[in-house]
């Protein structure tokens, strides 16, 4: 059997206590969280609108809103392109980062959250465990709930946020 990378178990959360960096597929781009409270309680969230599920190929994306000044983006080989997305329920466009060479999804920025950025949490080698789904409503019949993971109907995050009973 070959020797499998990627187990996010085998990583303690003691090695992140500086931060944490991860790569899109390629190795092309990195991304660098400097925040010692990273793995300190809930971080990030997980998102199941019909965007996000799309940029993320999966049934969920999980995503880390952060302030921009503790992330580095570095682009080694100038493969980071940005899509604006102006498809989006808020009538503001979202920019989504992304490697033109294997695809892979890094952030996403919208005026909504000024000074912050939305990190892609798959490119990193372990993800917190999320404090909230956002777009509870648009969550697959089949998929369970996750315990102690507040789910609210749209935006879990902003003035209007509704949390699901």
């Amino acid at each position: 059997m070959p020797d499998f990378t990627g187990d996010p178990k085998s990583h303690d959360a003691s090695e992140f206590a500086d931060g944490m960096t991860g790569s899109c597929l390629c190795g092309s781009i990195t991304v660098n969280i400097k925040d010692s409270e990273l793995f300190s309680g809930r971080r990030g969230h997980l998102c199941h609108c019909e965007n996000c599920r799309k940029i993320s190929g999966s049934y969920v994306a999980a995503n880390l809103l952060i302030e921009e000044d503790k992330v580095e983006i570095k682009d080694r080989d100038g493969t980071l392109k940005i899509y604006e997305d102006k498809a989006t329920g808020s009538g503001n466009s979202v920019f989504r980062k992304f490697c033109s060479v294997d695809g892979n999804p890094i952030s996403s920025e919208t005026q909504l959250y000024p000074g912050k950025i939305v990190l892609k949490m798959g490119i990193f080698p372990r993800i917190p465990q999320p404090e909230a789904e956002g777009f509870g409503l648009h969550k697959h019949a089949w998929q369970g709930d996750h315990e102690g993971v507040d789910t609210y109907e749209i935006k879990w995050a902003g003035p209007e946020r509704k949390k699901m009973n």
